[in-house]
């Protein structure tokens, strides 16, 4: 982990975090999503994080472990990591109720708008930590890996700047109240951040490292997999759902080989 590159790597996820203000500016201008558009966009992120977690950062992960356990250990130690962000995440996504969930679809403006407003900006925040650490952690070691992952996580968090802002304006009418509840949720992604941040430099190693590293890749996917594709596909539409998930792993192969990376 590159500490030099701490600067970069915070203002990357704090520019992934703050999209969900993007997306509460888009509720006001916009009375609907184009689904063609939306479906694309969640598909690219989802096609970057996992051609990133497949291809990059999971085989940094075990030459680190590598380089402090030997290649036997490494392998078995890169996979339990792997799945063990998976089911940190999915432990995470459960804990929080279906109905205030922001990655199950609601209906339209009903009595319970405030509610659903905050309870979703609640939800969105407790997501959107393990994301911040991922988007960080990458960038730390690499700021060419950290930006097209932390532009991925910035689409992903446009439509839950959405869902936060649309209900309490449609309950308020208030739209300075929406923006500041939607900018709010994706404030835990710095913190998030900052979190890992400490946690990791008190404890630093290249085991570690790896742990971290690999269990990052587990968090991206299952995020990939259990949030932008099934959101591509409920608001979307199927076919430029896939086109962006291919379109994404194109972009993100190319500019790794243009880059070196």
């Amino acid at each position: 982990m590159n500490h030099e590159n701490f600067i970069p790597a915070l203002l990357l996820v704090c520019f992934a975090g703050l999209a969900t203000s993007v997306g509460s500016l888009i509720a006001f201008v916009s009375g609907r999503r184009d689904p063609t558009v939306l479906g694309f966009s969640l598909g690219f992120s989802a096609g970057v994080m996992l051609y990133v977690s497949f291809v990059d950062i999971l085989s940094t992960a075990r030459n680190s472990l590598e380089a402090a356990l030997g290649a036997g250990p490494a392998a078995w130690i890169t996979v339990l990591s792997f799945f063990s962000g998976m089911i940190l995440v999915g432990i995470i996504d459960r804990l929080v109720p279906e109905a205030e969930n922001p990655h199950e679809t609601h209906a339209g403006c009903d009595k319970k708008l405030m509610r659903v407003g905050l309870t979703t900006a609640l939800a969105i925040a407790i997501h959107n930590f393990p994301e911040g650490f991922a988007t960080f952690l990458a960038a730390m070691e690499s700021p060419v890996m950290g930006i097209p992952i932390a532009i991925a996580i910035a689409i992903h968090n446009i439509p839950e700047g959405i869902s936060v802002s649309m209900p309490i304006y449609c309950a308020t009418g208030s739209r300075k109240k929406a923006f500041l509840w939607s900018a709010l949720s994706g404030v835990s992604e710095p913190l998030g951040a900052v979190f890992g941040y400490f946690l990791m430099k008190a404890f630093f190693s290249d085991a570690v490292f790896g742990i971290v590293f690999a269990g990052v890749a587990g968090i991206m996917v299952f995020i990939s997999l259990d949030e932008l594709l099934p959101t591509a596909e409920t608001y979307g539409k199927h076919h430029y759902c896939i086109y962006g998930v291919v379109t994404g792993m194109a972009v993100i192969a190319l500019s790794m080989l243009l880059l070196g990376h």
